[in-house]
């Protein structure tokens, strides 16, 4: 199943479809928080924050004493962190380039979300994320990952070839 999932021709289609929808999200998400006016993150933090007390807590303990302590005092970085972050990790899907480490910073940004206490789509776009993930290569097939990791691979190599041939003079 592991082998089909990254070799298959088709799947790679497949991915490349998911792939798209899950960059579209992140992109649209994103770019309203950049041309909507300003995007303050401390609102959302201090609810999480919120709730991590009471009868029913919707967030564990310990993100919130993260939320608390590093990222509410340093909101403004991390309301930059997550319009930008959306935008690029959408844009990286989209395109196909760098797919395994832009759908690993969504998935991060998801779980973040859902440790916050936000449903929403994260849970949906986990799933896909991961199939992207596991699917390696293949994932990234149609999109500019099939030019741009030959291309650094070959890099890597010729450094490598150069570095090894001056150590043995």
């Amino acid at each position: 199943m592991l082998e089909l999932l990254r070799r298959n021709n088709i799947i790679s289609g497949v991915l490349a479809i998911i792939r798209v929808y899950i960059g579209y999200s992140w992109i649209t998400g994103g770019w309203g928080k950049i041309t909507g006016g300003g995007f303050d993150a401390s609102g959302f933090i201090q609810g999480a924050i919120a709730n991590s007390a009471g009868e029913n807590p919707t967030v564990q303990g310990w993100w919130a004493a993260f939320l608390e302590n590093v990222a509410l005092p340093n909101a403004e970085i991390f309301s930059f962190l997550v319009m930008w972050g959306e935008v690029l990790v959408g844009v990286a899907l989209i395109l196909g380039l760098f797919t395994n480490f832009a759908v690993l910073m969504g998935l991060i940004m998801n779980f973040s979300f859902l440790f916050s206490g936000t449903v929403s789509t994260n849970g949906q776009m986990i799933l896909l994320g991961i199939f992207v993930l596991v699917a390696g290569a293949n994932a990234g097939k149609f999109g500019l990952d099939r030019y741009a990791i030959p291309y650094l691979k070959g890099l890597i190599n010729q450094r490598q070839t150069r570095s090894s041939k001056t150590v043995e003079v």
